[in-house]
């Protein structure tokens, strides 16, 4: 390739940028076209786009959406002993856990597994627990995920307590919780790999995996959906629907509110759904 050919190639792609931008976004929705348009030149990758998409939804999203909620939490409780919490921390694989008095039924703080590590060196019978619990943050519950995101990044914490209007402990919420929200579903080598297609994040609200079978979607929310053509929930939403959505898109069934929380361009990859039955 010659020098003259190499700037004509550079010329051409600095004015597809220009062009790209000489008409400024006014609303989200005009910047996410903006946006496609520059995927389908190949300006940005599909990646880009959809990690663009994610930040946008982030800003909408709030607490309540996405957290663990109490009854699935996995806790320490005060009075454990050593070995009862050793055994938690292994068969959970998390490294982070909410320690719970049991009296109170409240929150004390928190306990990192890697600050028991060096027990197993040591002498563990003069074991004080309160020596290894950290403080808890607690939020409320409708916290705009952005800015929980920002707040976990300038206190280099990981997770918070969720808290409901009433002050009690709603659920928790971790960084990566927040983090998938942009990227995607992040494994690791303790992810079960078969996922639970249906999850409960609050009070009448749920995450529901697309590829849900429609009976067992049917069986959990007491519903009648039926369709000859399609055998699973995302399909059965989309018909209704009547094109790709794009994430944040929503459709109301009934009782039933369907809100798209992942997709790319070619298929939605879950749902959020709020039971009002």
């Amino acid at each position: 390739m010659t020098d003259a050919d190499n700037g004509g190639s550079t010329k051409g792609w600095l004015e597809r940028i220009s062009n790209a931008f000489t008409s400024e976004p006014q609303n989200q929705k005009q910047l996410l076209d903006l946006l496609k348009n520059l995927q389908s030149q190949q300006l940005i990758g599909v990646d880009e786009l959809y990690m663009i998409e994610g930040v946008l939804q982030v800003s909408d999203m709030q607490v309540r959406d996405i957290m663990i909620p109490r009854g699935q939490m996995i806790v320490i409780e005060h009075v454990d002993p050593l070995p009862d919490i050793i055994e938690k921390i292994t068969e959970s694989g998390h490294s982070r856990f909410p320690v719970i008095d049991d009296d109170k039924d409240d929150v004390v703080g928190i306990l990192l597994a890697k600050d028991l590590l060096q027990l197993s060196l040591e002498n563990t019978d003069d074991f004080e627990f309160n020596d290894y619990i950290r403080p808890a943050s607690f939020i409320p519950e409708s916290k705009r995920l952005n800015v929980l995101l920002k707040e976990f990044r300038l206190k280099r914490s990981h997770m918070a307590m969720i808290v409901d209007e009433y002050g009690g402990v709603s659920g928790l919420v971790t960084i990566e919780d927040v983090l998938e929200q942009i990227v995607g579903k992040i494994d690791d080598e303790h992810d079960d790999d078969d996922e639970v297609d249906i999850q409960l994040h609050g009070t009448n609200r749920y995450s529901v995996r697309a590829l849900t079978p429609l009976q067992d979607f049917n069986d959990f929310f007491k519903t009648e959906y039926f369709s000859e053509d399609v055998e699973t929930i995302g399909g059965y939403v989309l018909g209704h629907i009547g094109h790709l959505p794009e994430r944040g898109e929503s459709l109301e069934l009934g009782n039933i509110t369907f809100k798209v929380i992942n997709a790319d361009s070619r298929q939605v990859h879950m749902f959020q759904v709020v039971n009002e039955s």
